[in-house]
């Protein structure tokens, strides 16, 4: 997401299914098209940016509002009626338009232990929160908002790049997206910086309290235990601002939408220990300086430039339904500003294959995926939608 171009984002609710380079191989009919349906037509939301399930078999979805609530609802297009699982807009600065309650995940064993974690943003100082809380021991509907168990907090240089997800690994880890800190060009140099938390992707264990705080450094971080000041939070590092990831449940891969400065956005299938090049590049190219040196760094394994109107990626998910054949293991992502929406295909390395679906025609923050891991997608125009057949 990007703040400076908020104020001329025009939400157009038509549903375009244009610019489809390729015809589906597969599909309910042959003339059929992929469009964009109102997934619930009777609820709205404020800015949603994460929709998540609780993997507990309710067949309920949860929808996160940037201003700090998160609602939950049952899983079915005729539902009229949404209840406030969380409501913690007094400890959530959202003044910018990359702060506020950025990210939702639930505890593996949720069913049996309540727990699930959030992502937020919070002033005085201007910082990062990764907290747990609990659902009420009386409703399950309803979280305990004095439950809170505050992980871990890092300070915000800035109001942008912010980062926001969070979600836990086929490892049982808990991931946390960490952007560069903002402002333009990553003016601290954090990409590269080891000794801080931003500009990585963090991997934590929850499940194991230390000493030293509410969790753990997985033994394998690549910098567990290390001697030179490095943070062993870090998983991977020298990105961006690692707005949205998400886990291939066919391989446990880690995918990450990385939004680029000014030039290119790039996605990345995350290593541990990987340096993914900030602020020395910018996806496969240089950025400073002109004639950097790429030894040691990982390519993206995609990046487009933003000559037909894409500004900001959007990280989506390997797609692993049932509901749109065509899309089985391929990776769906959009771009934020454009509302164009591709699927990507690198089972060639060397010949990646990126196919455009549709244009949505208003601004996407982020996906997410039901129990049945069909896809959902959060729109700025205050609606949750699904891909669909027209």
């Amino acid at each position: 997401m990007k703040t400076f171009l908020n104020t001329f984002l025009i939400v157009v609710l038509t549903y375009s299914t244009a610019c489809s380079q390729e015809s589906p191989s597969t599909g309910p009919s042959p003339d059929a098209k992929l469009t964009v349906q109102e997934a619930f037509p009777s609820l709205t939301f404020t800015r949603p940016v994460d929709f998540q399930h609780a993997g507990d078999d309710s067949d309920r979805v949860f929808v996160v509002e940037q201003r700090g609530v998160i609602s939950v609802f049952q899983n079915n297009p005729a539902t009229t009626q949404k209840s406030e699982f969380l409501a913690i807009e007094s400890k959530v600065d959202d003044s910018g338009n990359e702060e506020g309650l950025l990210g939702l995940a639930f505890h593996p064993d949720y069913q049996s232990n309540g727990y699930f974690y959030v992502n937020y943003t919070a002033e005085n100082p201007n910082r990062t929160v990764i907290s747990r809380f609990s659902v009420s021991s009386s409703d399950p509907t309803k979280a305990d908002p004095g439950s809170e168990l505050v992980l871990l907090e890092y300070a915000q240089p800035y109001s942008n790049h912010n980062g926001g997800q969070v979600s836990f690994g086929p490892d049982g880890y808990l991931y946390i997206a960490a952007g560069d800190g903002g402002s333009g060009g990553d003016p601290q140099g954090n990409g590269q910086n080891k000794t801080t938390l931003l500009g990585s992707i963090l991997r934590i264990d929850v499940d194991q309290p230390s000493s030293a705080g509410n969790y753990s450094i997985p033994a394998d971080n690549p910098f567990a235990n290390n001697t030179e000041g490095f943070r062993e939070e870090i998983y991977a590092y020298g990105l961006r601002n690692p707005w949205r990831f998400s886990f291939d449940s066919a391989n446990g891969q880690l995918w990450v939408g990385d939004v680029g400065q000014n030039k290119y956005e790039e996605i990345d299938i995350v290593e541990n220990g990987g340096n993914y090049g900030w602020n020395t590049m910018e996806g496969v190219h240089c950025f400073k300086p002109a004639d950097c040196e790429m030894t040691g760094l990982k390519l993206p394994v995609w990046e487009y430039d933003h000559s037909k109107g894409d500004i900001s990626v959007t990280g989506g998910f390997v797609y692993h339904g049932s509901a749109i054949e065509e899309l089985e293991g391929l990776y769906i992502y959009a771009d934020y500003v454009s509302g164009r929406i591709w699927s990507l295909d690198v089972s060639d390395p060397n010949n990646p294959k990126n196919t455009e679906l549709l244009n949505a025609d208003f601004p996407i923050s982020s996906f997410g995926i039901d129990k049945n891991q069909e896809l959902y997608i959060c729109g700025f125009d205050d609606k949750i939608y699904k891909l669909g057949y027209e």
